[in-house]
């Protein structure tokens, strides 16, 4: 059979046997696997693991927090060493139930609704998973092997900041090119960078609110300060910062002003009879993919030092910075690198034909606001998109959905990209 026959066949096939796709969706919102509170993937991996396995993947696991797997899937191409490799990469945590009694359905039933399906996780992202599955399912029932290299990555933690893709990334998992297939309306979409950060001011000293009247008065001779009332100081500079920064930096793709800093949340004091000793305040900064951590984190804390030594208290007790983490439910912090697109890249044009092929129109290439585990992979100098069904409006929401028809176009494009790409030949 040659690629034209494969490609017509496999086409025809996902035409006929859509029932599969929603029997595998169905399954994976069943599961619950909200985050927080996380600790709940074991049986949804183990499902994953078994399904694949029955399809001839390679299927490997390793523990992440408690109650929570990593699940990384192979099928070796039959000639690897001379054809293209591809990860795809998916998350099988869903956003937390904020609001249930806004839901008109059971989050965790896959209801169908004329062109829609509701449930938790269908648009981010288990409806792109349950599209993978069915694809490779496929492949499996027409026989279609490749020369090239499929792996599969089945992630958890991207809800709360856990960098469970970097974990694989780092163990040296690697391909030639690499999909994420979180969130994207089916655009084309790199990102910028994440990290929060602790800003903390701490009074040497402890004063009961009796002797607040002779830190503020003319006279009262007591050198002290109230550490929320020194904070505010400090969001201002960094409003001053922010507004700097929206007029001054650009990035291709991006509306100016993207690149914020948001005091997300702010803790401090003892108690009302108390003068607060304490105050720490937790910050988001999004930044382009042309800017590093390191430079990002230096601007602050050099704009925020010489707001508190103008302070005649501050300069005497300067804040301190901690930035980033590896969890937000366990250390309170979370890193996203950013990912930039390489249009020219020989997987991207491959993507985009096989996406005009289906569409009738050319992808659309954006920049998200938001931010995936796809940046992990320009971390680890992978060339990759983040690319798959469902629109951000959906991603959280109440009564979460999607429509159907999308994820039918995502698994023809996936599978016309993957009979393509894993049957072109390495580059010397």
């Amino acid at each position: 059979m040659n690629n034209d026959e494969q490609e017509r066949l496999l086409l025809a096939t996902l035409e006929q046997t859509q029932e599969q796709l929603l029997t595998i969706l169905e399954r994976l919102v069943g599961f619950h696997t909200e985050s927080p509170p996380a600790r709940n993937t074991n049986e949804l991996q183990l499902y994953l693991k078994e399904t694949l396995e029955k399809l001839d993947f390679t299927v490997e696991t390793a523990p992440f927090y408690r109650q929570d797997t990593l699940l990384w899937a192979t099928k070796e191409g039959t000639d690897p060493e001379h054809y293209q490799s591809l990860i795809w990469n998916g998350h099988v945590d869903v956003a937390a139930l904020e609001s249930l009694a806004n839901w008109q359905t059971n989050p965790f039933e896959l209801v169908k609704k004329g062109s829609r399906l509701f449930g938790r996780g269908v648009s981010d992202m288990k409806g792109s998973v349950a599209c993978v599955i069915w694809l490779v399912q496929t492949f499996h029932q027409l026989k279609i092997h490749l020369p090239g290299t499929l792996l599969l990555q089945s992630v958890v933690g991207e809800e709360a900041g856990e960098a469970g893709t970097k974990k694989l990334l780092e163990s040296g998992q690697t391909a030639d090119f690499a999909i994420v297939g979180d969130t994207s309306d089916l655009q084309f979409q790199g990102q910028g960078g994440v990290i929060t950060g602790w800003i903390q001011l701490k009074s040497p000293e402890t004063f009961h609110d009796g002797n607040r009247m002779k830190m503020v008065h003319t006279g009262g001779g007591l050198f002290g300060a109230n550490m929320i009332e020194k904070m505010t100081i400090l969001i201002q500079a960094l409003q001053t910062l922010e507004r700097h920064w929206g007029i001054m930096k650009s990035y291709p793709g991006f509306e100016h002003g993207t690149n914020t800093i948001n005091p997300a949340y702010i803790e401090g004091g003892i108690h009302p009879a108390f003068v607060p000793n304490n105050c720490r305040l937790w910050i988001t900064v999004h930044f382009y993919p042309n800017e590093s951590i390191e430079q990002v984190t230096s601007e602050i804390e050099a704009h925020i030092l010489a707001t508190a030594k103008a302070d005649p208290w501050m300069k005497e007790n300067l804040p301190t910075f901690e930035w980033g983490g590896e969890s937000m439910l366990v250390d309170k912090g979370e890193v996203f690198p950013p990912l930039a697109l390489d249009p020219t890249h020989p997987a991207m044009l491959e993507l985009a034909k096989s996406h005009e092929a289906q569409t009738a129109s050319k992808p659309t290439t954006t920049m998200s606001t938001s931010v995936s585990d796809g940046g992990w992979f320009g971390a680890y100098d992978i060339p990759a998109v983040v690319y798959g069904p469902g629109e951000l409006l959906q991603a959280h929401s109440d009564n979460e959905s999607i429509e159907l028809d999308q994820l039918l176009t995502y698994s023809k494009i996936l599978g016309i990209f993957l009979l393509r790409w894993l049957s072109t030949k390495k580059t010397v």
